[in-house]
């Protein structure tokens, strides 16, 4: 069964380390927030000039001017700055994020992104992405294995306009946990109850299947 997208913020939060600074992207990438671990200092970074972004509001903590980067409702930490989007750049732009999490619309074999336009389609744009993959060397692209029409986006060559080229290391899907090395994808983890055939039916681009695959797990 595929990963819902609050599952996928959960293996994805357990990347986070303690001290880490983490830029979350529009998406998926934005629940991460609610999933950072207890105890754990994390400071979220959003480029339009945030730093120590907390979880998404209840309705009490409510405040329409305090937003990230995809407009959403957010809250703070304690210790949290805010700043212009000058600043902010200056930070990612720097090397300063130690984690940064990323949607994509498709990703290959050689560690390429494209994450910003389809064309012909209205899409939100480029935002602070191509500064997040070129200023970042640690990266996680969170996404779908594969459209609605089952077309893959695991692939040999992306053929959308790229926002990155040779960054990015690691996938999570809704399926599989992979990490791009050499070529090819690795399929390291599986999404609970999804074989690796399907995996390997859905994935364009060339995948090594380890000999050990072990499966996803979560407490509910």
């Amino acid at each position: 069964m595929a990963l819902t997208r609050e599952q996928m913020a959960r293996r994805v939060a357990r990347e986070l380390q303690d001290g880490f600074y983490v830029n979350l992207g529009i998406g998926i990438p934005t629940l991460v927030a609610n999933y950072v671990p207890e105890g754990m200092d994390v400071m979220l970074q959003s480029e339009n000039g945030l730093l120590g972004m907390g979880s998404f509001p209840t309705e009490t903590e409510l405040d329409a001017d305090m937003i990230n980067a995809g407009k959403q409702t957010v809250t703070t930490r304690m210790g949290a700055s805010i700043f212009d989007s000058a600043e902010s750049f200056a930070m990612i732009r720097g090397g300063h994020v130690d984690l940064t999490v990323l949607g994509a619309f498709e990703v290959d074999v050689q560690g390429n992104i494209a994450s910003w336009m389809i064309p012909g389609k209205l899409v939100k744009g480029m935002g602070g992405a191509m500064d997040l993959v070129a200023g970042a060397d640690n990266i996680i692209v969170t996404m779908t294995h594969a459209s609605k029409n089952g077309d893959s986006k695991l692939l040999p060559l992306c053929s959308l306009p790229l926002t990155g080229a040779g960054c990015i290391k690691r996938v999570l899907t809704d399926l599989a946990y992979l990490e791009i090395e050499g070529g090819a994808f690795i399929l390291r983890e599986r999404a609970p109850g999804v074989s690796v055939e399907e995996i390997v039916s859905k994935t364009a681009g060339k995948l090594i299947v380890p000999e050990r695959v072990p499966e996803m797990t979560f407490d509910d």
